[in-house]
């Protein structure tokens, strides 16, 4: 099919319109200068056209946990949060640290055709924290690993983690650290602070993220590998990472939306009262102080990109007390939002800057080819179109997730992703899938 996209705002900048013919973009111009023949007419006049989002964190349950979620229901997801690929972590069941797990998934993927899925290899066999999964396998198998990650636990062995390091050098991977060190956070349940102190919940220290990273950095350096710091929470990890980047190491690091926008507060003071599960994640919300430095580190670079870290849970796991609750939250279908609510309207990033933060560095860092490419002529077709103007109550009942522990259920966001396009294809168009 061809598509002519009339009147699209090309990253926030002045209109434009855009031919795509095949799986690729055959030309860019201005208001009526693209001769578009037949092709079909999607009005885009004052939709914001980015490349197609690319998520570096991303928990699609299957295999093992189809109750909460599926690769079909979350890439799904995905494509209705402006998503033309996403990173499947790890921790299934069973775990995905073979180069048969890593294929299943792959090819779910492809089956389902909502977005590219690109499986994380686990780093460690079992996610067990003992010795390494099969790495160069998973790197070799038809999904091509590049990712690997214990997601949930972290690496905490020192030498386990420097050998994963340099192993990952042969094939130009990386290691994506869930930084959280065991002993600091033994029977931890939310940030370690005033609100954990009156609420009377374990505290979860900063410094037992800030220590994994930094040595982590160190360990990065002295093997001169790629390392990769999932979901950063704090302003002290902020104050680590850059510095580990003044000195030229390959450290680049994400940040989630939810901690671009909600602070431990919500435990004492969300609209369900205390104690509400719904905002229990991994790593913990954080302070209203370390909300702004993470802004501020997102905007100046430091911080490389925003992933989502969807973590569905089935309502059993999550509408239970606060102590036995799982921790995290779901947000393929509402990070964009969150984003342009805490970054752009803000003033913090532009429209290139978003496109910058959540495809291209991500694509970039997890190597998938054909995302997070300019949106210019011979480019691939993975486009997302954005209503920048729409404003909606968050109701998790018309999610495309099989779960709905969404945190922001009943506020009211910016932003609504109108078309998404995989390769030329319309996986949704006026916003639902196709």
């Amino acid at each position: 099919m061809t598509y002519l996209l009339t009147g699209a705002r090309l990253l926030g900048g002045d209109p434009c319109d855009i031919l795509i013919d095949g799986a690729h973009i055959a030309e860019v111009g201005a208001p009526g200068e693209v001769d578009g023949g037949r092709a079909a007419r999607v009005d885009a006049g004052g939709l914001v056209a980015l490349p197609g989002l690319v998520d570096l964190h991303t928990h699609l349950r299957e295999p093992g946990r189809e109750d909460a979620e599926t690769v079909g229901s979350g890439t799904a997801a995905a494509a209705l949060g402006g998503y033309t690929a996403v990173h499947a972590m790890a921790n299934t069941s069973p775990v995905a640290d073979t180069a048969g797990v890593v294929e299943q998934v792959w090819r779910l993927g492809q089956e389902a055709g909502h977005c590219d899925v690109r499986p994380v290899g686990a780093v460690t066999a079992g996610l067990k924290g003992t010795q390494l999964a099969e790495l160069g396998a998973m790197a070799d198998s038809a999904a091509r690993v590049r990712v690997f990650s214990d997601d949930g636990v972290c690496v905490s062995d020192a030498v386990l983690m420097r050998r994963a390091l340099e192993y990952v050098k042969a094939f130009d991977g990386v290691i994506a650290q869930h930084a959280q060190e065991p002993r600091l956070t033994e029977g931890a349940q939310m940030n370690e602070g005033e609100v954990s102190g009156r609420l009377g919940l374990a505290g979860w220290p900063a410094v037992a993220e800030e220590a994994i990273i930094a040595r982590d950095c160190l360990l990065a350096a002295h093997v001169g590998s790629r390392l990769h710091v999932c979901h950063v929470s704090t302003a002290g990890s902020v104050e680590i990472i850059r510095w580990a980047k003044s000195k030229g190491w390959d450290v680049t690091a994400e940040v989630t939306p939810h901690h671009l926008l909600l602070t431990d507060a919500r435990a004492e003071s969300s609209p369900a009262g205390p104690y509400n599960p719904i905002y229990k994640v991994n790593p913990p919300l954080r302070t209203a102080a370390d909300v702004r430095a993470l802004r501020e580190a997102l905007a100046d670079g430091t911080i490389d990109c925003v992933a989502t870290d969807h973590a569905p849970h089935p309502v059993e796991d999550k509408e239970t007390e606060w102590p036995a609750a799982a921790m995290g939250m779901i947000g393929l279908e509402t990070a964009l939002s969150v984003v342009q609510e805490a970054m752009v309207e803000t003033g913090l990033l532009d429209w290139a800057g978003v496109a910058d933060r959540m495809s291209v560095r991500p694509a970039r860092i997890g190597r998938v080819a054909g995302h997070g490419a300019a949106l210019r002529a011979g480019a691939p077709a993975n486009v997302t179109l954005v209503d920048p103007s729409a404003r909606a109550e968050v109701d998790p009942s018309g999610f495309a997730s099989r779960s709905r522990n969404t945190p922001y259920v009943g506020m009211t966001l910016p932003g609504r992703v109108v078309a998404t396009f995989l390769r030329g294809r319309p996986t949704v168009s006026e916003g639902k899938l196709t």
